[in-house]
């Protein structure tokens, strides 16, 4: 049986037939890439916010048994904490040195995040909100947030703080925590009462 040729006009709308066919191809397949490419994204910041917080030395984290002085100034915890706190804390400590006494930091600036967690765990650890906040503070309270609260170890330093820190400004601010120290009185000045916990 012969064949018919095409009219050039036939031809024509051939051509335009394929051509539409490969755009659609072309454009159904970018959309199922593009929504490939969505529902990885969507599952990556999903398991992301749902992933459990662990507070690492960049939310001013001080892994326990890891000794941090206040010359560790290249640490979130140290680095962050309010400058004339850590001034205060410096000159004390050269003077806490005649008596063969250093301090070391367990814990100084936090981020907000590392505090709620912190909180969290107490909760869970004591029980109830009201008796976790007696020894952790909500991150728009604690002022370790701010960086104006460090934690200090060992004892006979928590100690010589207790008896000379009036002398620089800092004073034990809480009396469940003979650790905690603030700069809360100009230097050579009394210090405030102590609050009873961190929830007074």
């Amino acid at each position: 049986m012969p064949h018919t040729a095409l009219a050039p006009a036939d031809v024509f709308v051939r051509r335009s037939n394929l051509r539409r066919l490969a755009f659609l191809l072309l454009g159904a397949g970018a959309a199922v890439l593009l929504a490939v490419f969505v529902l990885v994204g969507v599952r990556t910041a999903t398991a992301e916010a749902s992933a459990p917080f662990l507070p690492d030395a960049s939310s001013g984290h001080v892994a326990e048994g890891t000794v941090v002085t206040l010359a560790d100034a290249s640490l979130p915890a140290i680095a962050k904490l309010d400058p004339a706190l850590l001034e205060a804390l410096r000159l004390a400590e050269a003077d806490a040195l005649a008596d063969g006494i250093r301090f070391e930091v367990t814990s100084g600036w936090r981020s907000d995040r590392y505090q709620q967690w912190l909180l969290e765990d107490a909760i869970e650890r004591y029980g109830s909100e009201e008796t976790a906040r007696r020894f952790v503070a909500t991150p728009d309270a604690s002022r370790h947030v701010t960086g104006d609260a460090v934690d200090i170890v060992p004892l006979d330093a928590q100690l010589w703080l207790s008896q000379h820190g009036w002398r620089y400004g800092l004073c034990q601010t809480y009396a469940n925590e003979r650790w905690h120290f603030e700069l809360a009185t100009a230097p050579g000045s009394t210090c405030p009462e102590m609050k009873a916990d961190a929830a007074s």
